[in-house]
């Protein structure tokens, strides 16, 4: 297997492979029938950012897709997009590009390999398993290279494993550590299973809030699959756009990718909904892995006391006990999150900068980083809201 040659590709269009052939890289684990580990880098959602405009021309996400073919067949591939600007990515970048520019360099267009506006961890070099070493490295090598060839500054690979990211430092990219705060499923039953892990204070806090978000007015909705019509769609683009310009100023998504995903993934999404007096009023879209619950937007069109904690993150853990899930994962920020019952962990992303000395300035940089993260992680942790000790009052 060593001696085979591997030829390195772009194709602009998921149009332009299979389904099938492109899903055999990105999710082998779907052959026994299953849910991909997490859906986000499956032919069906990559292809609902493309057709629906989400991503493309003028949006600053442009996709170049890598390809690593060996004997005529397709055994690895990564989604490359070149970007114009660093909005959407979550790992930021923006002080980089900044003092780049400001010494005289050009920082755009640049190199990502990720899931455009999706900061959830997940296999960014798709490689079939037996290909798995001499593949992931010819995707990172024909990265690079084509970055150098053609002047582009930087290629960045962001939320992707940490194996992926231990290999790819290995290989001679920088590693940079961040952090998300992620709910684990330590074998509850109930929901009162897991508060019974929480001190008392946080334990009523919760049970406050979930009291307060419930008395709103209406009744919440759990749906998925066959459930999820297109009048949820049409009420959650109003949610989306509004939380989607309070935030960012532009959505990131378009209308026609929820159409899209209504016909392609609703059997990947939960969509929870906040109904009163027949209109729907709140909602929180949620994408389903194989043990991982991912959490990604939330919007409303009218404000209720901690509607928002019971939408994102109670009914989320609902859920995820319910199915037998491993992990909800919330998305990125938010330290609000620790007195709920999410924890820090870290994500990995790894770069490459073509100019050396800028290089060795963001090494050190990222050095320092890591100690204040890791730093961060502990202290945050250490103020959870779990019980301290066994023997805590009831």
């Amino acid at each position: 297997m060593s001696d085979t040659q591997i030829e390195i590709s772009i194709f602009n269009s998921l149009s332009d492979i299979s389904a099938e052939e492109w899903d055999a890289c990105a999710s082998p684990e779907t052959a026994d029938g299953g849910r991909p580990v997490d859906p986000f880098t499956t032919h069906r959602f990559l292809s609902a950012l493309e057709e629906s405009g989400s991503v493309g021309q003028g949006t600053g996400w442009q996709p170049r897709y890598l390809a690593a073919r060996a004997g005529g067949g397709l055994i690895g591939t990564a989604p490359l997009y070149v970007k114009s600007h660093s909005q959407g990515e979550y790992i930021f970048d923006h002080n980089w590009a900044q003092a780049y520019e400001r010494a005289g360099g050009r920082y755009f267009p640049k190199f990502q390999i990720a899931v455009p506006f999706t900061p959830a961890t997940g296999r960014r070099f798709l490689v079939r398993p037996e290909f798995q070493e001499m593949a992931q490295a010819a995707l990172v090598q024909g990265a690079v290279q084509l970055a150098a060839e053609n002047s582009i500054s930087s290629v960045h690979i962001t939320f992707c494993t940490e194996e992926e990211a231990i290999a790819g430092e290995q290989m001679g990219l920088m590693h940079r550590i961040t952090q998300q705060f992620h709910w684990v499923n330590n074998g509850y039953t109930t929901f009162d299973d897991f508060l019974a892990t929480l001190s008392s204070r946080k334990r009523k806090n919760i049970r406050k809030e979930r009291a307060t978000a419930q008395a709103f007015g209406g009744r919440i909705h759990a749906l998925t699959g066959d459930q999820i019509e297109p009048e949820h769609w049409d009420a959650f683009w109003r949610f989306y756009q509004d939380t989607g310009a309070r935030k960012w100023g532009t959505p990131y998504l378009t209308r026609a990718f929820f159409d899209i995903a209504q016909e392609t993934m609703r059997d990947d999404m939960m969509l929870i909904m906040a109904e009163r007096d027949g209109q729907y009023v709140a909602g929180a879209l949620n994408f389903v892995g194989r043990d991982v619950l991912f959490g990604r937007y939330w919007g409303a069109i009218e404000d209720h006391p901690c509607l928002h904690f019971e939408a994102c993150y109670y009914q989320a853990i609902d859920y995820a006990i319910a199915h037998g899930l491993g992990r909800v994962e919330a998305g990125a920020q938010g330290e609000h999150k620790l007195a709920r019952g999410y924890l820090p962990v870290t994500t990995h992303s790894l770069h490459w900068v073509a100019d050396q000395g800028f290089a060795r300035a963001i090494g050190e940089y990222l050095n320092a980083e890591r100690e204040a993260v890791d730093e961060e992680i502990e202290i945050l942790t250490s103020y959870g809201p779990f019980k301290k000790t066994t023997s805590e009052d009831e």
